[in-house]
């Protein structure tokens, strides 16, 4: 089963459970999410499935849009509610527009370090399991890139929040950087994603629907139309004698090509053959072939 799946990650489940649970409802063998989600959060989260797996290399690159809270009186060592603390607690003594005032630091292109309990590979080891087998784990500043940071509403000690970040930036960091300018701590006490890419929390797919879809076996139904994956790439329909030399790594000319570096090339208007790469004119070399 090859496509695209949109899934509402429901709290308390990993990102490989949701792997797990589209494995066992699809029957397909070969699935990756696109963006680890933290078990805490919840939304948006991109799978491809079967040969749409070659694919992922062209999501990387991808904004997310988050809502969520930050808790301010301690840290811990998560980053995150499901951390110990870390520290005495401590009275937030700031006002809803000093935390807007320090939050400013956080927007634009900045160097961020993730956090210790993350998906960062260390010589090929995810950090969170060098950090929980006690060793020191030093993690590299990362440059994103933080589109917008707004703190939108402030009760008691918790402070509601969106934000649009660039491809690797963590949440988690932010809200525990701006509970050290704060002077009392803080930690992301929740966290939705809204938008990955292109995709909206009204594309996706919850674990009710995609365990119904399993019963039914209806589950390629629920999996996004293919000419509406990659839009930002210009997409042409070959001939049958274009696919077969495609299909045979060969290059052809597709005068309905653009400018573009890069296209994506279809069988009909719902087959997806590949990815083709420019080389001169309207002469295209497979890139990635599906097929």
């Amino acid at each position: 089963m090859n496509g695209l799946l949109i899934f509402d990650k429901p709290s308390g489940l990993t990102s490989h459970d949701v792997v797990s649970l589209v494995r066992r409802a699809s029957g397909e063998r070969s699935v990756g999410h696109l963006g680890t989600l933290d078990p805490m959060a919840t939304g948006v989260l991109p799978l491809l499935l079967g040969k749409w797996t070659r694919l992922a290399q062209f999501f990387n690159a991808a904004d997310k849009q988050y809502t969520g809270t930050i808790r301010f009186g301690f840290a811990t060592d998560t980053y995150d509610s499901e951390g110990q603390p870390a520290g005495e607690a401590q009275p937030l003594r700031a006002s809803l527009e000093e935390l807007r005032a320090l939050s400013a630091r956080f927007h634009g292109t900045i160097d961020q370090v993730p956090p210790v309990f993350s998906a960062k590979k260390i010589g090929g080891v995810p950090a969170h399991k060098l950090a929980r087998q006690g060793k020191e784990v030093a993690v590299k500043p990362a440059r994103i890139t933080i589109h917008n940071f707004e703190l939108t509403g402030l009760e008691g000690d918790t402070s509601s929040f969106a934000m649009h970040v660039s491809s690797g930036g963590y949440v988690r960091s932010v809200a525990h950087e701006l509970g050290q300018l704060a002077g009392c701590g803080a930690h992301l006490s929740s966290l939705r994603r809204t938008q990955a890419g292109v995709f909206t929390l009204a594309d996706t797919v919850t674990r009710e629907q995609l365990i119904e879809a399993a019963n039914a076996g209806t589950v390629q139904e629920l999996m996004r139309h293919p000419r509406s994956v990659l839009p930002e790439m210009p997409a042409v329909t070959a001939d049958e004698g274009s696919q077969t030399k495609l299909r045979n790594g060969m290059a052809v000319n597709l005068p309905e090509f653009s400018d573009a570096p890069l296209v994506r090339i279809f069988s009909g208007s719902k087959e997806l053959l590949g990815i083709g790469k420019r080389v001169a004119g309207t002469l295209i070399q497979p890139h990635v072939n599906i097929a």
